[in-house]
Order: C-alpha cells, then sequence, then structure tokens
C-alpha cells in the first residue's frame, strides 16, 4: 500500500477547518511511524480539471492563486491515487483541500475542485475503466460528487453510497450489505471523512469502525472490482485523534 501526500499540503491557504495549522501533522507522524510508502504527487493540469469541473468554475478558483496551486495539487494527489489504484497498488491519499462539495459550476464545505470525479475521469479518459463504485463515508454527504458523476453516466457508471445509518453496527452494516447486493465494478474509491468519529462532529463511529470500513473495501475490491481500490482523504477535525483512525482504516484497507 503507498501514501500520496506532498509537504506543501501542510502551508496555509485559506481560514477553514480542513486547512487548519495542526491537522495533516497527526496522520503523517502515525502512517510514518508504521512504515508506509510514500510518494509526492504532481498538479492536475487545466485539462484533467475541466473533465469535472465548467472552465468559469476553473477560472473562479485561479481568482485566488494560494487557493488554486494547493487545489490543483490536491487533485493531483487524487490522480495519482487512481493510477497506481488502476495498476492494483491499494493506495490513501493524503491531500487537501478536500473535493465532495465541489460542482461542475460551484464549490462549498472547503471544498474546491471534486478530486473524486477529477481522478475518475481522468481513468475513464485514457479507457481504463467504465464503471465504479464510490463509498462516501464522511459525516457530510458528498452532493458534488453525486452531481458530478450522475451528469457523466453516459461516460462512467457509477453508483455512490453515503451511509445514513443510525448508530455504528447499522451504519458497518448498511455498507456490508450495500456491497453484497452490488454488481462488478472496474475500481472502488472512497471519499475518506473521518468526522463521523466519536470525538468529532459527527460523534458516531470508533477507531475500530475504520479498520473494519477499510477491511470492507478492501474485501469488495478483492471480489468485484479486479482488486482496485483508492481513498481520498475528505473531512475530519478531531486532530488528537486524526492519526490512529487513518491508520485504522489503512490497516483494514491495505
Amino acid at each position: 500500500m503507498k501514501i500520496i501526500f506532498h509537504d506543501k499540503f501542510y502551508e496555509y491557504y485559506t481560514h477553514d477547518p480542513a486547512a487548519s495549522p495542526g491537522r495533516l501533522e497527526p496522520i503523517i507522524k502515525e502512517l510514518k511511524a508504521h512504515n508506509y510508502e510514500f510518494i509526492m504527487p504532481e498538479p492536475a493540469t487545466e485539462a484533467d480539471i475541466l473533465r469535472a469541473h465548467t472552465s468559469r468554475h476553473l477560472e473562479s478558483v485561479k481568482g485566488d492563486s494560494v487557493v488554486f496551486k494547493m487545489a490543483i495539487l490536491g487533485a493531483g494527489g487524487a490522480i495519482k491515487a487512481a493510477q497506481l489504484a488502476y495498476e492494483g497498488t491499494p493506495t490513501f491519499a493524503v491531500i487537501r483541500p478536500p473535493g465532495h462539495h465541489a460542482s461542475a459550476d460551484s464549490c462549498w464545505g472547503f471544498c474546491y475542485f471534486n478530486n473524486i470525479s477529477i481522478s475518475l475521469l481522468n481513468l475513464q479518459a485514457h479507457k481504463a475503466i467504465q464503471s465504479a463504485f464510490i463509498l462516501d463515508f464522511d459525516l457530510h454527504t458528498g452532493d458534488g460528487n453525486i452531481n458530478i458523476l450522475r451528469s457523466k453516466q453516459n461516460l462512467l457508471k457509477t453508483t455512490i453510497l453515503n451511509p445514513r445509518s443510525g448508530n455504528e453496527k447499522e451504519y458497518l452494516d448498511e455498507i456490508a450489505d450495500t456491497f453484497n447486493h452490488a454488481g462488478n465494478f472496474d475500481i472502488i474509491v472512497a471519499s475518506a471523512g473521518f468526522d463521523e468519529y466519536e470525538k468529532d462532529w459527527g460523534g458516531k463511529l470508533s477507531t475500530s469502525a475504520y479498520n473494519i470500513i477499510g477491511k470492507l473495501m478492501k474485501d469488495f475490491s478483492e471480489d468485484k472490482c479486479n482488486n482496485r481500490r483508492y481513498a481520498l482523504l475528505e473531512g475530519g477535525y478531531y486532530h488528537p485523534d486524526f492519526g490512529i483512525n487513518v491508520h485504522s482504516f489503512c490497516q483494514g484497507f491495505k
């Protein structure tokens, strides 16, 4: 398993919880302590961005050069993760800004470009995939994922699960049941938000639950997705346990 990360993701780019100082450090410290291999991404190109977004939206984000540089690097990290996953290497991208609230012509929720859609549509454009399953386990529904990928069904067949069941057991059962009844896909990707954590905004999931989610994705990818899987960091704002939660997921996922 490989981790996508660039030291530039530590840098300040705006004032919001996803950009807050000290947010990524616990993740990187924990993953390095367990000897994961790290790979640095390159920024996405404008052509990559325009597969998912309008030119008007691209120009709007470019209006803030600091945000734009960070956002294209994050999108580039997503593309690299998808490429490695397609080749058979499970990959987790520790990137920011997050992306699942970015639609084709708008964005909100600390997001600017839709990293999930950009990475999947890059694979599709290179004739690598025709279908994908997206598991979005962030606290907040990824409306951008839904809006963009729903409009691209003629190019890429997608199914998106945003689990919404009440307690931890029901939440995990919803994921497992959906996987059990799903068909085959060329790849699976997670919008990996950790803000459903019991000490974060969602107040629902334990650290061990993230391990189970990772293992469910691993088994599903091996059974129905040609062993292709990757995950992109989205939300997660309880810094003290952020690292152990991401590592727990990766242990199940790898």
